[in-house]
């Protein structure tokens, strides 16, 4: 029976595989060698993809490297090594690059995929943590990801390793994401989906132009100035003079406006309406729509069009779109 029966017990022993992976992280700084450098370089010029390769956990970590690279902007596949030997090795093509990960780089599956892959002239860059293995020696490139033990107790469940070929795959990564110059708009290009993606493409004409557009003069009455802000249902309408913003009116300026006065008959939209809005222009990112009510504390934005009022964005609109 486990004797694992506290909570401190618990938080302790988090703690310790927390700092041992740390520790194994901050070591790999040590391992670098100009084989890193080479290896980005031999990626970043070729006119092939990358065919990326493992077995077990590494294989897992394998995927995720991928994707990273995938999104990114340097084309990635992965390759089972299992499967690879029983089939799959037609994926590899004549420019491509292969990264085989594993630990040991002794596995039975490595020590046939790897002659194939060099029969094949592909070259081929390793991570492992046994530069001397025979992926290790058979490689054009190795990565150090050495690790003195897992945080697992018994020193077997892979762990402390396969963090810290996740960081090399992801030093990697980041190393050609800077050579290509991968910009913001890059990245949203990949992520078009996604509220990261939103955040980068987003523009507010995207979200005003599907609202209803309120308005109304300097001289409407307060009945026309209810009537418009409950029929385009945004809580708020812009005053307007010559096409121009002069103003803007809320619902809390309503309700302000009849607990303070008694008589009302006689009230227009000039009395009544805020005469410095927060405006944003068309064209602006939607994240900096964000920006400027969260700063003033606002649920909407007047929206210009070459210094004209072209209709409302709302916060809700942005919680939709997940910006917040």
């Amino acid at each position: 029976m486990s004797t694992l029966n506290t909570k401190t017990s618990i938080l302790e022993i988090a703690k310790s595989t927390i700092t041992m992976q740390r520790d194994a992280i901050a070591n790999l700084i040590n391992l670098l060698t100009d084989d890193f450098a080479n290896a980005t370089e031999l990626i970043y010029n070729s006119k092939g993809r990358v065919i990326i390769t493992g077995i077990g956990k590494s294989a897992i970590i394998a995927n995720k490297i991928v994707a990273t690279l995938n999104s990114t902007g340097t084309p990635s596949v992965f390759m089972h090594a299992a499967d690879a030997i029983h089939g799959d090795l037609g994926l590899i093509l004549k420019d491509d690059v292969v990264i085989c990960i594993s630990k040991s780089g002794n596995t039975p599956e490595i020590k046939v995929l790897v002659p194939l892959i060099k029969n094949a002239k592909n070259k081929m860059i390793a991570i492992t943590g046994n530069k001397d293995s025979f992926l290790g020696q058979q490689a054009d490139y190795v990565l150090n990801a050495y690790v003195e033990q897992e945080a697992c107790p018994n020193n077997l469940a892979p762990t402390t390793s396969t963090t810290a070929q996740l960081v090399i795959g992801d030093a990697l990564a980041v190393c050609l994401l800077k050579l290509r110059g991968f910009s913001s708009k890059d990245f949203a290009k990949y992520h078009p989906g996604g509220a990261l993606g939103k955040r980068l493409y987003l523009r507010v004409n995207d979200l005003s132009s599907v609202n209803k557009k309120p308005q109304v003069s300097l001289d409407a009455s307060l009945k026309e100035v209810i009537i418009e802000i409950s029929e385009k249902m945004l809580g708020v309408t812009a005053v307007t003079k010559d096409s121009k913003i002069v103003g803007i009116i809320t619902d809390g300026d309503l309700r302000r406006m009849l607990s303070k006065s008694d008589d009302i008959t006689h009230l227009t939209a000039k009395d009544i309406m805020g005469s410095n809005p927060k405006r944003i222009d068309k064209d602006a990112m939607a994240v900096d729509a964000k920006e400027v009510m969260e700063e003033f504390g606002i649920s909407q934005l007047l929206v210009e069009k070459d210094g004209k009022y072209d209709g409302v964005v709302h916060l809700h609109d942005l919680i939709k779109e997940g910006i917040i």
